[in-house]
This record gives structure tokens, sequence and C-alpha cells, in this order.
């Protein structure tokens, strides 16, 4: 099969496009023809090699990067009754587990879900990571209620623009970052307040926040114990600086488990059925121009999400 090799850790030139094996399906699992992968920030964070990353050094090369996706189930292997070759499937590998940057993947056959009729490969690849960490993080994680005010930092982003969307079905007020250019799009999101990072303080701008869901880490999480209330929430999925210790003793401060699960994707499918939810703005690249989607991600200022299409 054709896949992008990441030959070394680096810049987006250590991605090569080339042959890999072909995997077989095991005990419980399925080969996935892939049709679409979705890029991530952890993507270019472990060809890096770096940081929260670190654990990165162990990759034996080539690897293959890639989390999510959406295909067609190419083969079953033994014990797999519940899903059928030809079924239009999509989800997240396993955690510690990558390999969509492929043709064909092999994953286990209960951590995926059957792609709503309404998406193409691409959209559901791209609702499928994030879909799963947002519904971990505000559901199950801050357990967000009605009435209550989330800060959501970073609102163009993959996972920060689902959290939006599922903010409002909650019946949360919603207020986000995002820079003047995305202000549009946040807003049709479901936004109620936008505040633009480039030009005011967050931390001068909103008070008195049930939660915050942290996208974006860094110096942004370190300032976003000022603006939550006694009692609030901290939900991060990027990490504040290194060595960094909560200035705060009157807050939680929690990290979503983010459990790859069949359930969580039926639960995403439920909230498009509703027309809670709807795929984020996409910007495609072919499976074969990966080190170009790396250096737009690596940019961090993409609005929704990158894809790579695959067939």
């Amino acid at each position: 099969m054709k896949a992008v090799l990441l030959t070394a850790h680096g810049g987006p030139e250590m991605l090569r496009y080339g042959d890999a094996p072909d995997p077989v399906a095991g005990p419980g699992e399925i080969v996935v023809d892939v049709h679409a992968a979705s890029v991530n920030a952890a993507d270019y964070k472990v060809r890096l090699g770096g940081g929260a990353y670190s654990g990165a050094s162990q990759l034996k090369f080539p690897y293959i990067l890639g989390r999510d996706f959406s295909g067609l189930v190419g083969a079953l292997g033994p014990g797999v009754t519940d899903l059928a070759v030809g079924d239009a499937v999509f989800g997240v590998m396993d955690a510690g587990i990558e390999g969509c940057y492929a043709e064909k993947i092999k994953i286990k056959a209960d951590i995926v879900a059957k792609k709503p009729a309404r998406l193409g490969h691409a959209e559901a690849a791209a609702m499928a990571l994030t879909s799963l960490t947002a519904i971990w993080a505000l559901e199950d994680t801050a357990r967000l209620k009605r009435g209550e005010t989330i800060l959501i930092q970073g609102g163009a982003g993959g996972v920060a623009g689902f959290a939006i969307q599922l903010g409002k079905h909650i019946g949360a007020t919603v207020v986000t970052t995002a820079s003047a250019r995305n202000h549009d799009y946040v807003r049709k999101l479901g936004a109620d307040r936008v505040i633009d990072y480039n030009t005011q303080d967050f931390t001068a701008a909103v008070s008195d926040c049930d939660v915050v869901f942290d996208t974006v880490g860094g110096d942004v999480q370190v300032r976003s114990y000022k603006v939550l209330k006694p009692g609030g929430r901290l939900v991060w999925i990027a990490p504040a600086p290194a060595g960094f210790q909560p200035p705060r003793s009157d807050v939680e401060v929690l990290r979503p488990r983010v459990a790859r699960d069949r359930a969580h994707l039926e639960r995403m499918k439920e909230l498009l059925a509703a027309g809670a939810v709807w795929p984020p703005a996409i910007t495609r690249y072919p499976l074969a121009e990966a080190a170009e989607a790396h250096r737009l991600s690596e940019g961090r200022h993409l609005q929704g999400k990158l894809v790579l299409i695959v067939r």
C-alpha cells in the first residue's frame, strides 16, 4: 500500500510518500480501506519529537502518523460479526497507535462506528477525534450544565469548534477566543461572545466562568485560572508550561480521558442527527502532500480541520 512515512524526527521534509506493508486483521480486528485521514496538531508534535510528545523519541522509523479516518471495511478478522466488508466506517485509532496516513489500516472492530450517510469521508474523518475529544471534555469531564458559562480557548480549531456547538446544545453561555478573521466563523458555530486574542486580554474581558476548556495550552492555560469562579473547572487538552503548578486550590483541574470507543462516536452521530453539530471548515490535501498539510498545521492559525484525501 501507499503511505506517508515519517523517516526521522524533524521538519515536514521528513515525511515521504512511499510504500508500506499491507496490514492484516487479527482476531476482533478489521482492515479499513482508508478514504480520508484527519491531520491533528498532535501529528506535527510527534513528528518533531519533543515536549509532551517526548515518547515519540521511541518511534521506530519509518513511522506512519495519523489518528482518525473514514473509509470502507476491506477485510474482517476472526470473530468480527457486527460489520461487513464494504461497510462505510469512521473512527479513531486506539491510544498509542497511529497509522492513518495510509491506504489501509487495521483497527479493533469495536471502537469504530458506521459512517453517517449524510457525511462524506472527509467530513467523517474531520469529526472523528474532534468530536470524541470534545464530548469527553464537556460532557464526561467538565459535566457542563445548562445555564453555566464556558470559555473555550482557540475557538476556530477543530476540537474547540465542535465544543462551541456542543456547549450551545447543552444550553451554556459560550465565550471563545479567536483572531478577528475567525470571528464570523465561530459565531456561526454558536459562540455568544468572541474575544480577539490579538487585541484583547481575555482575563479582563471575561470573569466568573464555570468552565474553561483549554485547547491552546502554554501561557493561555496559566492565565485561564484568573477567569474561573470558585469551584470552577479547568479542562485541558494542551499542556501548560513545563513545571507549572496550578495557582488556585479552589478550582478543579481536569484532563479528559478520551477513551476510544464506539459509544462516543454514536453520541456524535446523535448530535449530528439532531442538528446540534455539523462538520467544521475543511482544508483538503492529497495524501502525497501531507508535508504541505503539516506546514499549515504547524502555523496554528487554521480554521477548522485539515484532511488528507487518500482515495
